[in-house]
């Protein structure tokens, strides 16, 4: 599906699937682009987590114009931006880090499953609270949609201080 995508560019700022990892456990959120079956694109800002090799995210159950658009059309793109920094050098730039990803969309249907999916998002966003978690999460597991997405296709690239290259 995704083997007939652009080349990377910038082949000089490519970086490896293991710093595409790092980026992917440490950014804060992603933008995860749908489109419907009008081929009509949406995009929207998502908390996720890395986990397992794959991407997760939650949502209210099969409600929004990304679970529609996921319903009808499983394909997404990924944009996660990593660390960035403006800097001034000999003129106007910025230090950067993202990781671009292309993949399938797929409800998460079982609840152990949909159970450590929860546990690891609140690991990452919230972990002085985990004292909290079994218990919020079971009691709002059933009204709660968790969504898989694949990593058919990733990329990477950067743009760092020569010293942090």
């Amino acid at each position: 599906m995704f083997e007939n995508l652009p080349k990377l560019h910038r082949k000089d700022r490519q970086i490896s699937f293991e710093a595409c990892k790092q980026i992917l456990q440490n950014a804060e959120y992603m933008v995860m682009a749908t489109a419907d079956s009008n081929a009509i694109p949406y995009a929207t800002p998502l908390s996720f987590v890395y986990f397992e090799g794959k991407i997760y995210f939650h949502s209210g159950m099969h409600k929004g114009h990304k679970a529609s658009n996921t319903a009808e059309n499983p394909y997404c793109s990924l944009a996660v931006v990593g660390k960035t920094q403006p800097v001034y050098t000999k003129n106007f730039t910025t230090y950067f880090e993202s990781v671009i990803i292309f993949g399938k969309v797929s409800e998460v249907t079982d609840s152990a499953r949909k159970k450590a999916v929860l546990f690891a998002l609140a690991e990452k966003y919230l972990p002085e609270y985990m004292h909290h978690a079994e218990h919020d999460i079971t009691a709002s597991l059933e009204w709660t949609a968790v969504y898989e997405i694949s990593l058919d296709k990733v990329t990477g690239k950067a743009k760092r201080a020569k010293n942090d290259a």
